[in-house]
């Protein structure tokens, strides 16, 4: 049965940050993710995880200035210290909260610029992460994200991550499948995502083409979960959506995987 973790920037909006834990525990959730949780203090977030038994599946290296709209720096020339210094930093956090996989974003293609030296950055980059991290027991992974969502984010497709992933060649850089941008961009979500199960370490759903509950919309996203659990794939699924009214009204859905709409 799929794994499946609350992303808490997304769901449980209806209370603050840290009291979000609780309704994850309080509605059947055992594991979360987030985007970014560089607003609190690690030992913080540490306490609400072990309080309500929670795995942190996943959370993103810091994505640079939030005031400029940065989305990452992994590939953006001239911003190797800072992408050095956010390594850093997430796996500061990592160790705090026994997080395994953290995403690496790689930022926006600046207005007119040439892609081929921002594709040297990011290799470079992943290169020196993957090293550092070798004997961490930590999973990097990248996730092409729909530029309709994010206008000119660097990694777009599938086929662009596997190949980085591939010239890279560690091990431990992986695929992060998000099937909603997979759908916007790409489409065929099965026969993909059945060719590139191999790679991925991490999955998140949400229904198209509106990101609300994975139930709604054009894309049979619980179809997929079935598929995943036949293929074997035994990573988390991060509910990474935007309820349409409140998070508990739209989990009718989840019952099945054990989480209940009404605790």
């Amino acid at each position: 049965m799929p794994k499946l973790a609350a992303n808490l920037s997304w769901i449980f909006q209806e209370v603050p940050f840290m009291e979000r834990f609780a309704a994850a525990a309080r509605h059947g959730f055992t594991a979360v993710e987030f985007m970014f949780p560089y607003d609190f203090p690690a030992a913080d977030i540490a306490r609400e995880l072990k309080r309500h038994g929670l795995v942190q599946a996943l959370f993103n290296l810091p994505a640079g200035d939030a005031a400029k709209g940065e989305r990452g720096l992994a590939a953006l020339p001239g911003r190797e210290a800072d992408f050095a210094a956010a390594l850093d930093r997430a796996l500061d956090y990592a160790k705090a909260l026994d997080c395994r996989t953290l995403h690496v974003m790689s930022g926006l293609i600046p207005a007119g610029a040439d892609p081929a030296p921002l594709h040297r950055t990011f290799v470079n980059n992943l290169k020196r992460a993957c090293d550092r991290t070798a004997k961490s027991g930590i999973t990097l992974v990248l996730e092409p994200i729909n530029r309709r969502d994010i206008p000119g984010y660097f990694t777009n497709t599938t086929g662009q991550a596997k190949a980085i992933i591939a010239e890279v060649g560690a091990p431990h850089l992986r695929l992060q499948l998000d099937l909603y941008h997979l759908q916007v961009t790409e489409g065929d979500l099965a026969k993909r995502t059945e060719a590139l199960l191999p790679l991925v370490a991490h999955v998140q759903i949400a229904g198209n083409p509106d990101r609300n509950e994975p139930d709604r919309g054009e894309a049979n996203h619980l179809h997929m979960l079935g598929l995943l659990d036949r293929l074997g794939y035994a990573g988390h699924v991060g509910l990474e959506y935007k309820p349409l009214t409140t998070t508990a009204a739209g989990l009718g859905w989840a019952a099945p995987y054990g989480i209940r709409a009404n605790p």
